[in-house]
């Protein structure tokens, strides 16, 4: 018999070689858009706005007042989903997921200065009592146990180690002791017996630091809507006094932020990075 031919076509095309076939076309390079690029950045910095505005946002502790338990430098992550945040240009709020408990550590819009932002103690709640004996703190007639506290002078002074002072006293005081006006106006109507009443809807909030601390004893209650949130982590604690972190015009800021340059290794106090509250 004789060989048969081998068949080179098969559906009526020719049969082709990987050596056979020509190089693959390039991909044409697809350059981003000026509007797409621009939508890129305006989706980011929404998500950066809303993580801030609802969920965690970042605060630095320019004052010692919460001392030892928060230091100054210390960088902080703020949870703020736990109270209920606001909505942006208005006054409603999202619903708490918690309330605020007794000696929890909260950040707040100061009252007397809304622009500013606190972190003290939480030591009373609406409808409890406090008073101060002798640096001791008393809620509904106990005792208070508190093993975080500091105190720097062995010095017994009015207002700040006993609390509330008689009302027939209160006008009396010095404003070198740090007493607002406002609130030594306010604060008799809110002294009976037993100590001074924390309304409804605010809180009795103090620094760790006792004998360092402008708190409720000197400017008043916290509307609990002024609670921004609570310290969750130390993200980077920097020793700097707070003349670095408070400063007045771009002079004195660029100045803070060259020495932070300077000394980031040396001054960062790395063992305490990542400290939960």
């Amino acid at each position: 018999m004789e060989p048969v031919e081998k068949n080179t076509q098969e559906n009526g095309l020719p049969e082709t070689t990987p050596a056979a076939a020509g190089p693959a076309p390039a991909k044409a390079v697809r350059h981003e858009s000026a509007w797409e690029t621009v939508r890129s950045l305006i989706v980011i910095l929404l998500g950066v706005i809303c993580f801030r505005t609802f969920i965690a946002e970042a605060t630095v502790i320019p004052t010692g007042s919460m001392e030892k338990t928060i230091m100054v430098g210390d960088h902080v992550f703020l949870d703020k989903l736990l109270y209920g945040p606001s909505l942006p240009f208005t006054s409603l709020r999202i619903p708490a997921l918690k309330q605020v408990k007794r000696q929890e550590i909260v950040a707040f819009r100061y009252p007397v200065n809304p622009s500013l932002m606190f972190v003290k103690r939480v030591i009373g709640v609406g409808g409890d009592s406090v008073r101060i004996e002798n640096k001791r703190v008393f809620v509904n007639g106990r005792p208070l146990d508190e093993p975080y506290v500091q105190y720097q002078y062995v010095s017994r002074m009015p207002l700040r180690d006993d609390f509330p002072p008689s009302p027939n006293l209160i006008d009396t005081m010095p404003a070198a002791w740090g007493l607002d006006p406002a609130w030594a106006r306010k604060m008799p109507s809110f002294i009976e017996k037993d100590g001074l009443h924390v309304p409804q809807g605010y809180l009795f909030c103090m620094g760790d630091n006792r004998d360092n601390s402008l708190d409720s004893r000197f400017w008043g209650f916290v509307p609990l809507e002024n609670v921004v949130g609570e310290p969750l982590f130390i993200y980077w604690s920097y020793e700097a006094p707070t003349g670095v972190w408070v400063t007045d015009g771009i002079q004195e800021w660029v100045k803070s932020e060259l020495s932070i340059a300077r000394h980031f290794i040396s001054k960062t106090r790395w063992p305490r990075i990542g400290k939960t509250f």
